[in-house]
C-alpha cells in the first residue's frame, strides 16, 4: 500500500500528530485510517504517561464569564512558558474554564473527594438498597460511586464539547500532553454563580 502525502496530511489534520508519526502509523496500519488513529492515540498515551512526573511551574490562569451570571477561574500548569503561550494551550485552558461553567464540578479528581463525603455517599446508597444480598449491594454501591465521580469530579466528567460525548476531561488532557509534548496539569479552579452561597 502506497502512503501518499495527502493521506499523511489528512491524518495530521485529524490528530495533530507530527508528520513522521503520521507516516509511520499509516505504514503500520497498511493505510487503514482508523487503525492509524488508534496507533497514534496509544503512542500519545504512552508518551503522556512518561511525562506525568515532570515539574509543571509555568502555565496560565484562564477565565470564563457566562452571561454575567457565572464566572470561572482555572489554573492550568505546563513545563515551559513557550508552551503556555501557544494557541493550543490557551484554547485548552479556555475550553476547561467553559466546561467548568457548564458542568459545575465540585472536585478536581476522585483523589480530592474527602473520605467523609465518600463514606456518606456509600451509607446513602446502602440505605437505598438494603434489602438486596450483600455481594450485590457492594457491586451496586461501587457502581453508584463511579457515577458520583463522573458527575462531581472535573477530570471524570465527559467533556461538554466532545461531539460523541465519550471523552472525559482526563482524556482531553492526555491528548493535549501528547500533542504539546509537555506535562500539563489542571491544578485548581473556582466557579462563582450569581446569588449562590458557597458552602
Amino acid at each position: 500500500m502506497t502512503i501518499t502525502a495527502e493521506m499523511v496530511k489528512q491524518l495530521r489534520e485529524k490528530t495533530g500528530a507530527g508528520m513522521m508519526d503520521c507516516k509511520k502509523a499509516l505504514s503500520e496500519s497498511a493505510g487503514d485510517f482508523e487503525k492509524a488513529i488508534e496507533i497514534l492515540r496509544k503512542k500519545g498515551l504512552a508518551a503522556a504517561e512518561k511525562k506525568a512526573g515532570r515539574q509543571t511551574s509555568e502555565g496560565l490562569i484562564g477565565s470564563y464569564i457566562h452571561m454575567d451570571k457565572i464566572g470561572v477561574l482555572v489554573e492550568v500548569n505546563c513545563e515551559t512558558d513557550f508552551v503556555a503561550r501557544t494557541d493550543d494551550f490557551r484554547q485548552f485552558v479556555k475550553d476547561i474554564a467553559m466546561h467548568i461553567a457548564a458542568a459545575n464540578p465540585t472536585y478536581l479528581d476522585r483523589e480530592s473527594v474527602p473520605q467523609e463525603v465518600i463514606q456518606k455517599e456509600k451509607e446513602i446508597y446502602r440505605e437505598q438498597i438494603k434489602n438486596k444480598p450483600e455481594h450485590v449491594i457492594e457491586r451496586i454501591v461501587e457502581g453508584k460511586l463511579e457515577k458520583f465521580y463522573a458527575e462531581h469530579c472535573l477530570l471524570e466528567q465527559v467533556f461538554i464539547k466532545d461531539p460523541e460525548q465519550k471523552k472525559k476531561i482526563k482524556d482531553i488532557l492526555t491528548e493535549m500532553i501528547a500533542k504539546l509534548g509537555e506535562n500539563i496539569r489542571i491544578k485548581r479552579f473556582v466557579r462563582f454563580q450569581l446569588g449562590e452561597e458557597k458552602t
